[in-house]
C-alpha cells in the first residue's frame, strides 16, 4: 500500500513538474501577427518585434493574416493555443478585429496594437501608431510646394476598411484643398496595393493625360503608379507616397518619386514589445493606451539616411 502511494504521489510530482514546465515555457512566448510580409512595412513591423522580444529574452512566433479578419482570429486562435504571454499586433481592420483582441484578453493575453488603432478603448492594453494625420499634411505640404501651387493631381487611397486610409487622405485634404487652382481629377482606392495600384494609374492617365501629380496613400501604391507612369513615359508627374519604404527611398534618390513620410514601423514594433515586457512584469505600461509617434517628411536632403523605416 505504501509502496502503490509512493508510485502515485511520484506520479503527481512528475505530471505537476511537466505541467509547470510546459506553463513556464509559454509564458516566455510573444506572438507577433502582422499583414503579409510582401509589403516590406510590414516585414520591417514583424523583424522589429520579433528581434526585440528575443532580446528581452522572450520565445516568438511570428504569424502573418493578409488583411484577412477570419484569418487573423485563427492567428489569434493559434497564439491562445500556444500559451503567448503577449500578443504584437498590426491588425485586419478597425471593427472586425474588436472581437479578436477581446478573445485574447478573455484568455488573459494582452494585446499591444502597432500601426492601425482599432474602433473601442479598453479591450487592448496599448495602441501605438503613426500620427497619420501629422505625417499626411506633412506629405501635403511637400505635394503643394512642388506643384507650385497649381495642376490637375490624382489621389490614390489605401484600403477603406482601414482608418489610416482615411486619416491620410483627410490630411492631404486639409493642406490641399486651400488651393484652389490645385485640381483633383481623380480618386481612387488601390487597397495598399502595388499591383492595383499600377492598373487604377493606367486607367487614370488615358482618362486625365494632362495630370500634373498624384499622392498617395502609402509607398507600395506609389511604387505601382511610378512604374505605370514611367512605362507611359510620364516621369514628368510629380509623386509623393507615404511609409517611408525603401524602395521609395532608392526612387527618391534617383530623381523618381519626389518624397515619402516616413512612419517609424520598426520603432513602433520595438516599444510595443518593450512595454508589453514592463506589462508582464509590473501591470502596468506607464504610457495612455493610445500613443501616437510623429511622422518625418523625406526628401532627396535627408533620403540617404533612411534604412528600413527608420533614420540612421
Amino acid at each position: 500500500m505504501r509502496f502503490t502511494k509512493a508510485l502515485l504521489a511520484a506520479g503527481i510530482a512528475g505530471t505537476l513538474a511537466l505541467g509547470f514546465g510546459v506553463a513556464a515555457q509559454a509564458k516566455d512566448l510573444v506572438a507577433v501577427i502582422t499583414p503579409s510580409h510582401d509589403n516590406p512595412f510590414f516585414k520591417a513591423e514583424a523583424e522589429g518585434a520579433q528581434k526585440r522580444a528575443q532580446a528581452l529574452g522572450y520565445d516568438t512566433i511570428v504569424l502573418v493574416h493578409d488583411d484577412d479578419a477570419n484569418k487573423q482570429m485563427e492567428r489569434i486562435d493559434t497564439a491562445i493555443a500556444r500559451g503567448a504571454k503577449a500578443i504584437i499586433l498590426d491588425n485586419a481592420g478597425a471593427d472586425a478585429t474588436v472581437a479578436a483582441v477581446q478573445k485574447a484578453k478573455d484568455a488573459g493575453i494582452p494585446s499591444f496594437l502597432i500601426d492601425r488603432e482599432i474602433n473601442v478603448t479598453g479591450v487592448a492594453v496599448a495602441q501605438i501608431v503613426s500620427n497619420n494625420y501629422q505625417g499626411a499634411q506633412l506629405g501635403a505640404q511637400e505635394f503643394v510646394k512642388l506643384m507650385g501651387e497649381k495642376g490637375n493631381y490624382a489621389e490614390l487611397v489605401g484600403r477603406e476598411a482601414d482608418t489610416n486610409a482615411g486619416i491620410r487622405s483627410q490630411g492631404y485634404h486639409d493642406v490641399i484643398d486651400d488651393y484652389p487652382d490645385l485640381k483633383m481629377v481623380a480618386r481612387q482606392s488601390a487597397n495598399w496595393s502595388q499591383t492595383e495600384a499600377f492598373a487604377k494609374m493606367e486607367s487614370i492617365l488615358q482618362a486625365h493625360p494632362d495630370i500634373k501629380g498624384v499622392i498617395s496613400g502609402n509607398d507600395t501604391m506609389a511604387m505601382g503608379a511610378w512604374a505605370a507612369l514611367t512605362a507611359a513615359g510620364r516621369t514628368d508627374v510629380i509623386l509623393v507616397g507615404f511609409d517611408g519604404s525603401n524602395d521609395v527611398r532608392d526612387s527618391i534618390r534617383q530623381g523618381g518619386i519626389k518624397a515619402t513620410v516616413l512612419q517609424p514601423a520598426y520603432r513602433q514594433a520595438e516599444l510595443a514589445v518593450e512595454q508589453a515586457d514592463q506589462f508582464l512584469k509590473t501591470g502596468k505600461t506607464g504610457q495612455p493606451e493610445k500613443q501616437l509617434m510623429d511622422c518625418l517628411l523625406i526628401t532627396p536632403d535627408n533620403a540617404g539616411k533612411l534604412e528600413t523605416f527608420a533614420m540612421k
